[in-house]
């Protein structure tokens, strides 16, 4: 088998040895799922272990705020600052006009900052604050570590701790995001400290490699290799397999907004000649609006989750809950 990245190879390597220790597992069903970056993770795991040897019984995968096409979603992140009243119209309008997203982080990866971009996300960024969360528009920011949220300019998952520091060095002012989950906006810096304890990494068998210490973007191992190659393709193939495929989106993250995933979704389906199964409509948990969703041949289907972050499930869990379980039942998400 040829591997085109090597993400997918180490997992999918991983995964055949794993089976190997637990071979109780390998006959049971089997889905992937995976948030962000997994945009890329998960469905390129995935067609590797369709074109395998491998014999699982996959049943599905779930992708949720995913990194699918790098342009469509950079670029949404301005509509999404200027829809939700982040950003002025005279802003919004340099943005379209002179640097959108896609092309400061792409002069980020090469490390070449053209003074029209600099300049464009200056007066950006001096409106959008140091004080919103850009993976939680709504949520409260941690105080107490003294750090504001991160700004997209040096976003690490997808710069690497290389570009962010040389990005650093042409935007001053701006420091590392700090995650909300459930009601404690301080969650981040709590985790890493309890992971850092001696005691629960002899409990976890984890063992430092080439690091003194743990943190959540690490410098040893680099996944990010391919961030402008677009996957939304691969999902087609997928699709086209016969595997379902849940595409999700918490509606509150400005990274990777949901309008522009939405749009990728709708056109893959159209691209697929498939026809809209589930017509777009809410979908709720209990008795409240849970999100909306659409669903496309009956095998692939998108659906938002109201009121959640870039990783829907640590500000949204029940909401994120209903969604799994209509992942694992195959049945479209609920009606009232």
């Amino acid at each position: 088998m040829l591997w085109s990245n090597f993400q997918a190879r180490d997992n999918f390597v991983f995964l055949e040895r794993w089976l190997l220790m637990f071979p109780q597992y390998k006959n049971r069903d089997f889905y992937i799922t995976g948030e962000s970056y997994a945009g890329h993770y998960v469905p390129q795991l995935t067609l590797h272990i369709i074109h395998s040897k491998l014999k699982l019984n996959l049943k599905g995968i779930a992708i949720g705020n995913p990194l699918l096409e790098f342009v469509t979603d950079m670029n949404s992140a301005d509509q999404y600052y200027w829809s939700h009243g982040l950003i002025s119209d005279s802003a919004y309008e340099l943005l379209l006009s002179f640097c959108n997203s896609s092309r400061l982080m792409r002069e980020a990866l090469t490390q070449s900052f053209s003074s029209d971009c600099l300049s464009v996300y200056s007066e950006v960024a001096e409106e959008l604050g140091k004080s919103v969360d850009k993976y939680d528009v709504i949520a409260d920011v941690c105080l107490s570590s003294g750090q504001s949220p991160m700004a997209i300019f040096s976003h690490p998952m997808f710069l690497g701790p290389q570009f962010s520091s040389s990005l650093h060095s042409q935007l001053d002012g701006f420091s590392q995001q700090q995650v909300k989950v459930e009601a404690d906006p301080c969650i981040e810096d709590k985790t890493t400290k309890y992971l850092n304890r001696k005691d629960v990494q002899k409990a976890l068998h984890a063992k430092l490699v080439g690091i003194t210490s743990w943190n959540l973007c690490n410098k040893i191992v680099q996944y990010m290799d391919d961030l402008e190659t677009p996957t939304i393709y691969t999902v087609g193939k997928i699709v086209k397999s016969g595997i379902p495929v849940m595409v999700y989106s918490g509606d509150q993250d400005s990274v990777i907004p949901f309008t522009g995933t939405r749009n990728l979704v709708y056109k893959l389906a159209k691209a697929l000649g498939l026809k809209t199964t589930v017509p777009y409509r809410p979908w709720f948990e209990g008795k409240q609006v849970g999100g909306w969703t659409q669903v496309y041949g009956d095998i692939l289907s998108f659906a938002t989750i109201r009121g959640a972050s870039h990783t829907a499930p640590a500000s949204q869990p029940e909401r994120s809950m209903a969604l799994f379980k209509a992942v694992l039942s195959g049945k479209p998400l609920p009606e009232a």
